[in-house]
C-alpha cells in the first residue's frame, strides 16, 4: 500500500482548513487545479514543496470526508434548473 503524505488541520495553520503537511498548501487548492484540468506533473512543477503522493493524499482525503459527511438533501422543483 502506498504511503501518503499527512493531511492536517491545524487552527494555527491557514486558519484551520486541511493543508498537506509541512506546506502551506490547502486541500481546496489542489481540488481546484484538478477541477480545472490541471496535468499532476504541472501540479508538481508548480509547487515544488509539494511531497511525492500528495495529490493522491488530497483525492484519498476528499473520498474519505464525502463517505464519512452527511448531507441534507435538496430536491430540484424545475428539472431544468441547475445548481451550481
Amino acid at each position: 500500500m502506498k504511503k501518503f503524505p499527512t493531511i492536517i488541520a491545524d487552527p494555527q495553520i491557514c486558519h484551520g482548513k486541511p493543508v498537506i503537511t509541512g506546506t502551506r498548501i490547502m486541500v481546496w487548492q489542489i481540488l481546484e487545479l484538478l477541477e480545472a484540468g490541471g496535468e499532476q506533473k504541472d501540479i508538481y512543477a508548480a509547487y515544488p514543496s509539494l511531497p511525492q503522493n500528495s495529490i493522491e493524499a488530497v483525492l484519498h482525503f476528499a473520498a474519505q470526508r464525502a463517505k464519512s459527511e452527511s448531507y441534507v438533501p435538496f430536491i430540484k422543483e424545475n428539472p431544468t434548473q441547475i445548481f451550481a
